[in-house]
């Protein structure tokens, strides 16, 4: 039996399995913290990317990596890793979710033209957690700094380099390379011209290698394959394919499919990243998810499970009450300025377990109505994956079908992304023409009713729509 690992360098840990080359079963996990990224007025969302290695030793003590023949890594996306001429670190790592360079994004936008004219170039508007905005940052508030950066890395390609041994050739993947702001997925060609527009010099950029395309081999012998940003190699652990959609339930909410297309949206709504396996990856972002459900919690004196179990005692449409989840404003729809908003407030509907399904349902409709975003830009959803801890409370796996008006998949907990890079590391091994098929043991999948619940659902999320046209008469149509 061959085994694979997975590594998935997170913010703030790193995970990792020992896999079946053949059937994807973990045979082996480990985890450890990394040191939060320091966060001062000066000094936010920085971390030294050598405290990554020392984690991802611990994370792998035991044994835990004996009998491994490749090894794949995912690690968080859009950071910049600075390198001067001779390889030496300029400075610490700017991570993806440094809140400094929200300016230097507007500013990029402003400079290239607007928004129809970065989606057309790079399929995307690149936003603050962008890498090329983290380089325009940096060539107006450190410049000597910026002057000195003569290639830089992402995350993935940092730690793919520092298990290769320091080669001359720096790699990463177009998964990754999508997340940068200078490479484009339609093209799959760096833009130097764009990265000149933000630092004012070129760099040396890391070759972009194939799905299936080994990085190279360790001192030791252990092969290393491509590796990917962690939204990519999540997609490929759960083993997704064209006409499947992830909705991740963080505090806010990230929704991807795998499409066979690069989608160019001039609204910048989507963002066209490619995926691990030579696809597509469009997304779109909410700023309200789980931080939804938290909020209507702590209103009613519960915690999740006790939200949950209120919401069930309702009946669909929460007795007319509908929430409008914009608890922070909202991207999608574009609402930066709204707030979270309780209509059809009526004497017999102001209950707790009506409250608290509305709370349910009103995430859910946002979150159906970014779905809908995708499917009107010619992106097929026919199954929904529901990830996160709060995708697993009974109400949310309950009414999400209803809404979303496709079987819904519940995985079990568990890293997946490490999982993604274990498969990606076992493709490489294997040299096929596509990745091993693996099965995701311990899913559960939930599948409306056409007849009894798609009616419902559609009900449900006509009173949405109709109160947040009420509210935002700019949202209509």
């Amino acid at each position: 039996m061959a085994i694979v690992a997975g590594i998935d360098s997170s913010t703030g840990r790193t995970r990792i399995v020992a896999c079946d080359t053949e059937t994807g079963a973990v045979l082996r996990s480990g985890k450890a913290p990394h040191p939060a990224p320091e966060r001062s007025e000066t000094r936010a969302g920085e971390a030294d990317p050598q405290l990554w290695l020392h984690s991802l030793g611990d994370a792998a003590a035991g044994g835990l990596l004996e009998g491994v023949r490749a090894i794949g890594v995912s690690a968080q996306q859009h950071g910049m890793i600075g390198l001067d001429a001779g390889g030496v670190l300029v400075r610490p790592a700017i991570l993806w979710n440094d809140p400094r360079s929200s300016g230097a994004a507007a500013a990029l936008v402003d400079a290239l033209g607007g928004p129809a004219a970065w989606t057309a170039a790079i399929g995307a508007v690149p936003g603050p957690t962008y890498t090329i905005a983290k380089l325009r940052w940096l060539a107006e508030f450190e410049p000597a700094n910026a002057r000195r950066i003569a290639e830089v890395l992402l995350p993935h390609d940092w730690l793919v380099w520092q298990l290769l041994g320091h080669p001359k050739r720096r790699t990463t993947d177009r998964g990754d390379a999508s997340g940068t702001g200078y490479w484009s997925p339609i093209t799959g060609e760096y833009r130097q011209d764009l990265i000149e527009l933000a630092l004012g010099h070129g760099l040396k950029l890391p070759d972009v290698l194939g799905p299936a395309e080994p990085a190279g081999q360790t001192p030791e012998g252990l092969l290393i394959s491509a590796g990917t940003g962690d939204n990519m190699a999540a997609a490929l652990g759960l083993g997704l394919g064209p006409g499947d959609a992830a909705v991740s339930l963080g505090s806010s909410g990230t929704i991807f499919a795998v499409h066979e297309e690069a989608v160019v949206d001039a609204t910048g709504l989507v963002s066209s990243f490619a995926d691990a396996t030579g696809r597509h990856l469009p997304m779109v972002a909410t700023l309200n998810a789980a931080q939804v459900l938290r909020s209507t919690a702590a209103l009613l004196g519960q915690d999740l499970d006790g939200l949950s179990d209120l919401a069930l005692q309702s009946s669909p449409g929460a007795y007319g009450l509908v929430l409008l989840p914009y608890l922070d404003g909202e991207r999608t729809p574009a609402l930066p300025h709204a707030a979270g908003t309780l209509t059809g407030m009526r004497a017999e509907s102001m209950a707790p377990q009506h409250v608290a399904r509305a709370a349910v349902e009103g995430m859910l409709c946002n979150l159906a109505d970014a779905l809908d975003v995708l499917r009107t830009r010619g992106v097929p959803v026919n199954r929904v994956f529901l990830l996160g801890a709060a995708g697993r409370l009974p109400a949310v796996r309950q009414i999400a079908p209803l809404l979303f008006g496709v079987p819904v998949v519940v995985p079990p907990p568990g890293a997946h992304a490490a999982r993604g890079a274990a498969r990606q590391a076992a493709w490489a091994l294997a040299g096929t023409p596509e990745p091993p098929r693996w099965e995701l043991p311990g899913a559960e999948t939930v599948t409306p009713d056409t007849e009894q619940d798609l009616p419902v659902g559609s009900a449900v999320r006509q009173q949405f729509r109709a109160a947040r046209e009420q509210v935002h008469p700019e949202t209509a149509g």
